[in-house]
This record gives structure tokens, C-alpha cells and sequence, in this order.
């Protein structure tokens, strides 16, 4: 077998299963830390060279319709009466 695409045919394990702390399929088992969070590390896991990504997919980049929601609930059940 070459080294190519037929190679990867009978990789069939997990490498990743869910992490504790973020909730993504991140956490390496075999290294038992997660790829995106950094658990079990007790900081998260965070470089300079990543902010324009979590810029883009921050909140308040996208539609927001539970925040918006939320928040006109609480606006109205605080509303002076």
C-alpha cells in the first residue's frame, strides 16, 4: 500500500472524543488534553495569532437571535409599569 489516499482506509479509531470544559470533539485521547481548550491545563488555551478568528466568530458577529430575544424579554418583564 502507498502512501496516498488508499493509506487512510484503515485508520478507523477516535483520536478525539468530547471535551469537559468546551463541549467539542477536541479532547486527544492518547495525549488527554483538548486541542481547542487546552484542558486539563487551568488556563484556557489562547495565542495572539488567533484574535482576527475569534474576532470573526465572537458574539455580536453573527445573527444574535437568542441574545436578542433574551434580551427584549428582560426588557419588557423590567419595563416600568
Amino acid at each position: 500500500m502507498g502512501a496516498g489516499t488508499p493509506s487512510f482506509g484503515p485508520r478507523h479509531n477516535k483520536t478525539h472524543t468530547i471535551c469537559r470544559r468546551c463541549g467539542n470533539r477536541c479532547f486527544h485521547i492518547q495525549k488527554g488534553k483538548c486541542a481547542k481548550c487546552g484542558y486539563p491545563d487551568a488556563t484556557m488555551r489562547h495565542y495572539d495569532w488567533e484574535k482576527k478568528a475569534h474576532r470573526k466568530r465572537a458574539q455580536g458577529s453573527g445573527e444574535m437571535r437568542h441574545l436578542k430575544v433574551t434580551f427584549a424579554k428582560l426588557q419588557r418583564a423590567y419595563a416600568p409599569k
